[in-house]
């Protein structure tokens, strides 16, 4: 029996060390979603103790939300629900839009809600920054929706520090949602050292590096059809590719020394960074939710965490 670690938001939310993030089973970005595996899937992440559940309304272009109120229906009491807002789309085949404006949060936020069959959002997230709204206007809103008890607590994604600083002296954030792996390190000079100075929960997305670092892909590596990861990621192409595959044989190697799959080394060296709070991965089958809870049973030691930076160094240094 494994034992999975919580941390706390404000000390008082507390929130699996491990998330699920949900953005593959929206079906339109990761290649096609089967609905019912995806229910099976959050189902057993909750049942393997991870409780914080990550969404938005862009997933599927509101299919991911769907389909999270579905697994969740009749279990609100045993998770943590994060969603966001900020992209939006006219039609199923439009451009997406960065949209912070006050009239249109209003209507993502009832939308949400009603596709997840909740009445509020524990920890609602402005998805990107919108140059195009003043965010003392966005912030009023998003206060005015705390306010009417929608939403729990409030947060922002890809912030770089200077904005989440902007963002802080408007309104109460409390969390930030960063991309962070082994493979993408921007935030560690700057922003993780304020976050954790300044009581802003980091929960970090991107934690296998858009798969790369589970060590399950070889050089012959190639994506579905309608998987379109490598457009968010550049490590699936040259000249990272050949790296990451060097990188990875060391995970491999730490992994079969604890007898355990290499996700679980790749997911422990993000827990375990000072100033994380949650590590966000994504999940298409029960196994995988099972395989990512257990990780956060267990520690990688001092000396294979230097090890791990060693090879980082020597490789991408």
């Amino acid at each position: 029996m494994f034992i999975i670690k919580y941390k706390k938001i404000r000390n008082e939310l507390k929130v699996s060390t491990i998330a699920l993030g949900t953005w593959a089973i929206g079906g339109d970005f990761w290649g096609e979603a089967d609905d019912a595996s995806s229910i099976r899937t959050i189902k057993a992440a909750i049942d393997n103790g991870i409780n914080l559940i990550d969404t938005a309304p862009i997933y599927g272009r509101g299919h991911s939300e769907i389909i999270v109120g579905k697994a969740i229906k009749g279990r609100r009491e045993d998770v943590v629900i994060s969603s966001k807002c900020g992209l939006t789309w006219e039609n199923q085949n439009s451009e997406t839009e960065k949209n912070l404006r006050p009239e249109s949060i209003r209507q993502e936020i009832d939308e949400s809600l009603s596709r997840l069959g909740i009445d509020v959002i524990d920890i609602y997230f402005i998805h990107y920054p919108d140059k195009d709204t003043p965010l003392e206007d966005t912030l009023a809103e998003l206060q005015r929706i705390k306010k009417a008890g929608k939403v729990r607590y409030l947060g922002v994604s890809n912030f770089d520090t200077s904005l989440l600083l902007e963002a802080m002296e408007i309104a109460d954030i409390a969390c930030i949602q960063p991309q962070y792996s082994l493979l993408d390190r921007n935030i560690e000079d700057s922003l993780l050292p304020f976050c954790h100075e300044n009581n802003v929960e980091v929960l970090s997305y991107g934690s296998l590096g858009g798969g790369i670092l589970t060590g399950k892909y070889t050089d012959k590596f190639q994506l579905n059809d309608g998987d379109k990861r490598s457009q968010f990621y550049p490590y699936f192409q040259e000249p990272c590719w050949t790296k990451v595959l060097e990188l990875v044989e060391v995970l491999k190697n730490i992994a079969a020394d604890h007898n355990c799959p290499v996700p679980h080394v790749s997911l422990n060296w993000v827990r375990q960074q000072s100033g994380i709070t949650s590590a966000l991965v994504g999940a298409r089958t029960v196994e995988q939710a099972k395989q990512n809870a257990v990780a956060a049973d267990w520690d990688l030691s001092g000396d294979e965490l230097k090890k791990i930076e060693a090879a980082y160094q020597n490789i991408f240094g």
